[in-house]
């Protein structure tokens, strides 16, 4: 027999591209380097010539492989910037430290001529904002509000309470990232809270808002973006679907319908939810089903993501959206384009808010990292008020920030929102939570945990107690001031439950090391501490009685 030869197929070249130390920075250290001398210089030419012949022999080699239908393989080490794609530089966070891309504005207040580390507005939150008059106004409605509404409003500023240190958390209960929280009205102990993708059978998309039934605060209802409006009992966790705004399935990403913002309407006993293509729907509390025709109040295809009734003045409704407006209307007399003001932004608005108990101011919070405050809505609503520069500029993957009020404060001054940027804290970077005197726009507090290494989007403080609860990735922390915290040392190791794999990563001290949208964890049942896949509703309540204090 003859003998039999092994074809070996010809891999394809593999090029690889990497920044060169030898590369001068500059055109004037080219210029200050003595010139060469004339061995060197032949030295050169020759270095060239073995160069130039190299070269020939990968362009033929390139030839070939291109001949026989095989590219060369390019692998680029060179530095790349993350923000504008181009090579020579790098940006975004390295470590506890951010670092500014040279081509962009600042991250920050989006203004040119500094970066991130030096703005102003990261320095002071104040800077460039003009306080609230103290002065007594001449508008005579804001004089009859000022007698009528709120006679019993203390004409000195109390002092803030701020909720700075963490009290209990509950690490990884989630299966996914946290979007909602919710105190009960009348109960201190319960606080539920909802996620990317709700246990049980009540939704299975994200869970947008929750609002707890004014008549019956047994029961709750939430919004989702699975296109349902769900009524759930507490006490037994049933749930039932009072709206579904996609009665045919799913037909498309096109027509597919989602809600967000959501509010209830508590003189007319109705649930006000929108959703992601501009339209309002009112569902009747007493017969959980919908009433009346779906009301264009947004931008056609838009998504409006908040809706908040009037606390004094409930016909009063505010809503928010994608196509960069906040909006007012009556809903005696709602219907399209029949807003009574239009509050332009720049950016997407996350949130808009009536203040708590006067119902008089109005905050928003949107995309272009500004905090937006109207300090009356009896006055002019042209401009706002004052503008708060703010870190909640985000990417996907996070839920929206929103600054809230206090409602403990009268007056109504004080919000917390979470914030983007990072701080270096010894070392470590950590998201603070932000308290603000919107009347001012100072600091207040900043608050923060050395084990808390992810961000805290969604963040609500208590009605009555001065607690703060925090969703922070998976997880759910509860704040409480220092002066009523319990010593570090007397702290019972029972108040902090770790649920899924986190509970071998408990030695660490880390509650932070985990990704918003991994699939991977699911919730385990378990150690003594940890609960039964149940509806997430009933897991919250039974989970914070567990913690009350």
């Amino acid at each position: 027999m003859a003998p039999q030869t092994r074809r070996t197929s010809s891999f394809p070249k593999v090029i690889i591209e990497k920044d060169s130390d030898s590369e001068q920075s500059s055109s004037e250290e080219e210029e200050e380097e003595p010139e060469p001398e004339p061995e060197e210089e032949e030295e050169e030419e020759e270095e060239e010539e073995v160069s130039e012949r190299e070269n020939g022999k990968e362009v033929e080699e390139t030839l070939d492989t291109k001949r026989k239908g095989k590219s060369p393989i390019c692998i680029s080490l060179k530095k790349v910037c993350k923000v504008c794609k181009k090579a020579g530089h790098e940006a975004g966070f390295k470590g506890a430290t951010y670092i500014d891309c040279p081509m962009k504005p600042c991250f920050l207040c989006k203004m040119p001529g500094h970066t991130t580390m030096t703005c102003p507005h990261r320095v002071a939150t104040e800077f460039g904002v003009i306080p609230a008059s103290h002065r007594n106004a001449r508008n005579p409605l804001t004089y009859v509000f000022e007698r009528q509404l709120r006679p019993n409003k203390s004409r000195i500023k109390p002092a803030y309470v701020i909720p700075d240190q963490v009290s209990c958390a509950v690490i990884r209960y989630h299966s996914r990232r946290v979007t909602s929280l919710e105190f009960h009205p009348t109960n201190n102990n319960i606080l539920l809270s909802g996620d990317k993708i709700v246990y049980g059978n009540i939704h299975w998309s994200i869970l947008n808002n929750m609002r707890f039934n004014p008549v019956n605060d047994g029961t709750v209802y939430a919004a989702s973006s699975d296109g349902t409006v769900s009524c759930t009992d507490l006490e037994t966790g049933i749930s039932s679907s009072v709206l579904d705004v996609n009665p045919d399935g799913w037909q498309g990403p096109t027509n597919f319908r989602m809600l967000y913002g959501m509010d209830i309407h508590k003189e007319r006993g109705v649930v006000l939810v929108a959703d992601n293509f501009g339209y309002l729907y009112l569902v009747d509390i007493r017969s959980n089903s919908k009433t009346g025709e779906k009301i264009l109040i947004h931008k056609k295809g838009s998504k409006v993501v908040g809706l908040h009734c009037n606390p004094v003045q409930p016909d009063l409704l505010l809503s928010c959206g994608n196509d960069h407006f906040a909006r007012i209307w009556d809903m005696r007399r709602i219907e399209a384009n029949s807003s009574l003001y239009e509050l332009a932004h720049k950016r997407v608005v996350n949130s808009a808010y009536f203040s708590p108990l006067s119902g008089s101011k109005i905050v928003t919070t949107s995309q272009d990292n500004r905090l937006r405050v109207w300090d009356s809505i009896f006055g002019n609503l042209d401009s706002p008020s004052r503008e708060i520069v703010h870190s909640h500029d985000f990417n996907r993957h996070l839920t929206p920030f929103r600054a809230e009020w206090d409602p403990k404060d009268p007056s109504e001054s004080l919000v917390v929102v979470g914030r983007y940027i990072s701080e270096n804290y010894n070392g470590a970077a950590l998201h603070p939570i932000d308290f603000i005197d919107i009347s001012t726009g100072q600091l207040v507090a900043e608050v923060m945990d050395p084990n808390i290494t992810t961000i805290s989007p969604v963040n609500k403080l208590h009605p009555r107690d001065d607690v703060l609860a925090s969703g922070s990735s998976r997880s759910l922390f509860i704040w409480w001031p220092k002066d009523k915290c319990e010593p570090a040392e007397q702290k019972d190791e029972g108040k902090i439950i770790v649920c899924g794999k986190a509970e071998k990563k408990r030695g660490s001290g880390k509650f932070g090391d985990d990704s918003d949208d991994s699939d991977g964890d699911t919730f385990s049942s378990k150690g003594k501490n940890s609960k039964s896949k149940k509806s997430n509703f009933k897991s919250s309540k039974s989970t914070q009685k567990k913690f009350r204090r």
